[in-house]
């Protein structure tokens, strides 16, 4: 089976992008992360990249239109020939330039259980404290393809976590976020072994 070609935007320390990189090299993933590409300089992600020899790039967003900047990033994807793009901590919206050239071929992660708590703002802290806020029992993580509707993409794969009544935002995200390692590695081998199927908003997990 040919190994997938994938490429990582993220923007902070690259926890998502080590459990990506930690099960291609344990043969989870029938796959290899080939490029690493951040829109901040100082991104964590980067040097994570670089640990393991792969190609990393920082294309630093000020000063230029979303779509010049998406520009840029969409030339060092194709001249890594990627076949999924994955947000992992990517703190950009992205344009139709983007979501158009690689339809069907981007996917994040959102740590809560969507269609609840997504949409503009939400992200990181914001999205646990909303939750716990809410006074919601259950909260989790969605894996989902990247459409031009904010979070509102077809589902791929979600985990419930339970919400603990001693709960804060920076405990709630420490569980989810062990458990969003695990659930995005396994959302992109099924990608890879050919299974997600889209029909409509809804995804299928194909049987061999």
């Amino acid at each position: 089976m040919r190994r997938i070609r994938i490429g990582i935007l993220a923007s902070g320390g690259g926890t998502n992008l080590q459990a990506i990189i930690d099960s291609c090299e344990r043969g989870e993933i029938d796959g290899e992360v080939v490029v690493v590409v951040s829109n901040i300089p100082e991104a964590d992600a980067l040097e994570r990249a670089r640990n393991h020899n792969i190609p990393a790039f920082a294309f630093p967003h000020k000063g230029l239109t979303r779509e010049a900047h998406e520009a840029d990033i969409i030339a060092c994807l194709e001249q890594n020939s990627v076949d999924l793009v994955v947000l992992a901590g990517y703190l950009r919206m992205l344009t139709p330039l983007m979501i158009t050239r690689y339809s069907g071929k981007i996917v994040n992660t959102h740590p809560a259980l969507l269609p609840s708590f997504g949409g503009e703002g939400m992200h990181g802290l914001n999205v646990h404290q909303a939750v716990i806020d809410r006074g919601c029992k259950v909260s989790g993580c969605t894996v989902h393809f990247v459409t031009l509707d904010i979070d509102g993409g077809p589902i791929i794969a979600q985990k419930a976590v339970q919400v603990q009544e001693d709960d804060t935002a920076e405990t709630l995200q420490e569980r989810i976020l062990k458990e969003e390692h695990k659930l995005l590695t396994r959302a992109i081998q099924l990608f890879a072994q050919g299974k997600l199927k889209v029909e409509g908003k809804r995804v299928r997990v194909l049987e061999t």
